[in-house]
């Protein structure tokens, strides 16, 4: 089974694109999901979480305050390490079970990752995919969807590979500061070229 790593900056459209590939029937796994499911109350990476950063890390449901968190690690980057040496592993061992699909029509499958270069997800794939806009673009769209101010959202992006060398790194790109029919034709393609190559 090929896997395809999909990545881009945030405010790229990742999950856009990922969907137009669901549309054809392809398989796909988005870490960003995963990575809520193994911190959902109840699992021993939320527990750990709560011993690290104390009991205000939670909402009153128990849940994690995910915004809260997000503010911590930003401002302090020996918390991220923490956090990150604590959920990369586990976010990766859950990932590889839900990649592997008993029943998958498609000679491949996708992983939509924010984080595929930046960490050890990328030893999973056999190619890699740049969802890519310009940085501004990725400005406007976080601040409208997300409601996070503009120096955060810039923090986030300052956070990430820079948009050069993730496009240095990418084996395909898809060009996302297009309209949405023009996306989707480029989708088709790759998806009809993958068939080929994959088989």
């Amino acid at each position: 089974m090929t896997i395809v790593g999909l990545t881009g900056g945030i405010g790229s459209g990742k999950s856009t694109v990922a969907r137009m590939f669901g549309n054809l029937g392809v398989h796909w796994v988005d870490a960003d999901d995963v990575a809520r499911e193994v911190v959902e109350p109840g699992t021993p990476a939320l527990a750990n979480i709560a011993g690290h950063f104390g009991q205000d890390i939670l909402t009153a449901e128990g849940a994690l305050d995910r915004a809260r968190l997000r503010q911590i690690v930003f401002e302090n980057p020996q918390e991220r390490s923490w956090l990150e040496a604590l959920l990369h592993p586990v976010i990766r061992e859950e990932l590889i079970r839900q990649l592997n699909p008993e029943h998958n029509r498609h000679p491949y499958v996708i992983l939509v990752s924010p984080l595929l270069l930046e960490t050890d997800q990328h030893e999973l794939v056999d190619r890699v995919l740049v969802v890519d806009v310009p940085v501004d673009t990725q400005l406007e769209r976080t601040m409208s969807r997300d409601t996070n101010s503009r120096e955060q959202v810039e923090r986030i992006i300052a956070a990430q590979m820079p948009r050069a060398q993730r496009l240095a790194k990418a084996d395909i790109v898809i060009d996302n500061n297009r309209p949405s029919e023009e996306v989707e034709r480029q989708v088709r393609e790759l998806h009809n070229k993958f068939l080929v190559d994959f088989a």
